[in-house]
């Protein structure tokens, strides 16, 4: 490849790749052409995206970015798989697929905010974010929902025995004074 078609490469993976937080890497070496583009048209359904790269350019393009971690892992035919979705989502996503495509190799992962690389099925065991939010909404609404009910306790006894204590007044019963 002369200098120039490289360096249009590397132009493009940069304009594709350099404002990425998060993404994850699989094999897809061992798929046929039909499958790859099988499993390309689904992704792309759901607005992810997969591509085949050069490892050396992409060491050049991601090398100081937010996905410096990955150019130091990428060995061996890779490709990159981003979209919309949160990496977690995504990678979710690619292992209920992998069941149909067995020859898709799951790499590895980076997820926004880590400095380092993880196994592709830890990244596909952690929570989402609405996951984590919904988990932190129940733990913050746990000890307001724990004090209603101490409160609620008490003045639901007082009104059924004010409540009984009416009933009893309205059959013409009296009331024994205890003492």
């Amino acid at each position: 490849m002369s200098r120039k078609v490289k360096q249009l490469l590397e132009t493009n993976l940069a304009s594709r790749y350099g404002a990425a937080k998060e993404a994850l890497v699989v094999n897809v070496l061992g798929l046929t052409g039909v499958e790859a583009n099988q499993l390309r048209g689904i992704l792309r359904k759901k607005e992810i995206e997969l591509h085949v790269v050069p490892n050396r350019a992409m060491r050049r393009v991601i090398g100081t970015g937010a996905l410096a971690p990955i150019a130091k892992e990428l060995k061996g035919a890779c490709a990159l798989v981003t979209g919309k979705l949160p990496a977690v989502e995504i990678a979710k996503e690619l292992t209920r697929l992998a069941a149909d495509y067995p020859k898709l190799e799951l790499k590895f992962g980076l997820i926004e905010g880590m400095d380092e690389t993880m196994p592709f099925d830890r990244v596909a065991a952690m929570r989402t974010r609405v996951e984590l939010i919904g988990e932190v909404v129940m733990l913050a609404n746990s000890p307001g929902r724990r004090l209603a009910a101490c409160v609620a306790g008490p003045g639901r006894r007082v009104a059924g025995c004010i409540k009984a204590i009416a009933e009893k007044l309205e059959n013409g019963e009296t009331i024994a004074k205890v003492a």
